[in-house]
C-alpha cells in the first residue's frame, strides 16, 4: 500500500484495524476495490470501495456495530465516501453471480448514508448486479489489506453469469433520467466510460479503469459493434426508458449519431470530462451505451 495517496493509506489502515477490533478473528481479509484496485483512484473523485472477507456469518449485535465503527462520522473517510460491502468467505470463493453479503455500507460526506442487511432490503431500482461484478473486478485486481491475495479470496463469475449482469448493469444505466436536449449531460461521461469498461471485460477478458477502458477501446479503432438492423438494443416503441428525447430514434438516427467515428469522439469527449471538459450531451451517450449492450447481449 506504500504508493497510495497518504491520506488514503492512512485512512484504509484505520479501517482494517477498527474492523479487527470488532470482528477479531472472524475477519479474515481485507481488500481495496474498484478505482482504488484499479490504479485509478482521483483523490476528491473517486469512491473508496472495500470488500471485508469474514469466516462465518455476522449476527446483527456485530453488523450494527461494525456500520457504527466505519460509518464516517467514526472514521472520517477522505474520497467522496466509503462503500464496504462485507461477504462471508465461503460466498467469497463460490463464484455466486447472487448479491450474497452481510453488511453493505455506504457512507461518507459526499454520500448518502445507508446500511444494508440483506438484499432483500435493497430498493429494486438501486439493482442487484453490482456484487457479482465487484467480486470479478477483485479477483483480478483486488488489492489485499489482509489475508490472503484476491485471487485466492474471490472467485470470478462464469462468462454467462459475467455477460447476464454487464447487461444488467448497462439496462440500469440507461433507465436512469437524464436532462433533456442534446446538450452537456452531467454524468454522461461516466455512463459512457462504464460501457466501455464492460466492453473491454468481454472482448479482452480483463478488467481495466473507465479511463484505460475508453483509451483500449479507441486504440482497437472499433469501439462498439452497430446495433442490428440500426436499431438500438433493447429500445422500447417509444424510445426507450427514458421515453424518447434522450432515446435513439426508432429509425436509428441517434445510433447513426454514434458510429465508429462518432463513438471515438463521445469516448475521447468523456475521457476528457474526467479532466473538467464539458460531458458529452444524453442521447449521443445513449446511443453509444445501447451500441454497447447490443453486442454484449448477443
Amino acid at each position: 500500500m506504500t504508493d497510495l495517496d497518504p491520506p488514503l493509506h492512512r485512512y484504509l489502515t484505520d479501517l482494517v484495524a477498527a474492523a479487527r477490533d470488532v470482528l477479531g478473528d472472524d475477519l479474515v481479509g481485507a481488500y481495496a476495490a474498484g478505482s482504488v484496485g484499479l490504479g485509478a483512484y482521483q483523490p476528491g473523485r473517486s469512491d473508496v470501495d472495500v470488500a471485508l472477507v469474514c469466516a462465518d456469518a455476522l449476527d446483527p449485535g456485530r453488523r450494527r456495530e461494525l456500520v457504527a465503527r466505519l460509518r464516517h462520522e467514526a472514521l472520517p473517510c477522505p474520497a467522496r465516501g466509503l462503500e464496504l460491502v462485507v461477504y462471508r468467505r465461503e460466498v467469497a470463493r463460490s463464484g455466486t453471480p447472487e448479491p450474497g453479503f452481510e453488511v453493505e455500507l455506504n457512507t461518507g460526506a459526499r454520500m448518502p448514508f445507508r446500511a444494508t442487511w440483506a438484499a432483500a432490503d435493497r430498493p429494486v431500482e438501486d439493482g442487484l448486479f453490482w456484487y457479482g461484478l465487484d467480486r470479478s473486478i477483485l479477483h483480478q485486481s483486488g488489492l489485499a489489506l489482509l489475508g490472503p491475495p484476491a485471487a485466492e479470496a474471490f472467485a470470478d463469475l462464469s462468462p454467462a453469469d459475467l455477460r447476464r449482469l454487464l447487461a444488467d448493469a448497462l439496462r440500469w444505466w440507461l433507465a436512469l433520467p437524464t436532462p433533456p436536449g442534446d446538450g452537456p449531460a452531467p454524468g454522461a461521461e461516466d455512463a459512457v466510460l462504464g460501457a466501455c469498461r464492460s466492453l473491454v471485460r468481454v472482448r479482452h477478458g480483463v478488467w481495466l479503469s473507465k479511463v484505460d477502458a475508453g483509451r483500449r477501446l479507441v486504440a482497437d479503432g472499433r469501439p462498439a459493434a452497430p446495433t442490428a438492423a440500426g436499431r438500438p438494443a433493447d429500445a422500447t416503441a417509444d424510445g426507450g426508458p427514458d421515453g424518447g428525447a434522450m432515446g435513439a430514434t426508432a429509425d436509428g438516427g441517434a445510433v447513426g449519431a454514434a458510429g465508429d467515428g462518432g463513438a471515438v469522439d463521445v469516448i475521447e469527449r468523456s475521457i476528457a470530462a474526467r479532466a473538467g471538459g464539458p460531458p458529452p450531451g444524453g442521447p449521443e451517450a445513449r446511443a453509444f451505451q445501447r451500441r454497447v449492450l447490443d453486442e454484449i447481449s448477443r
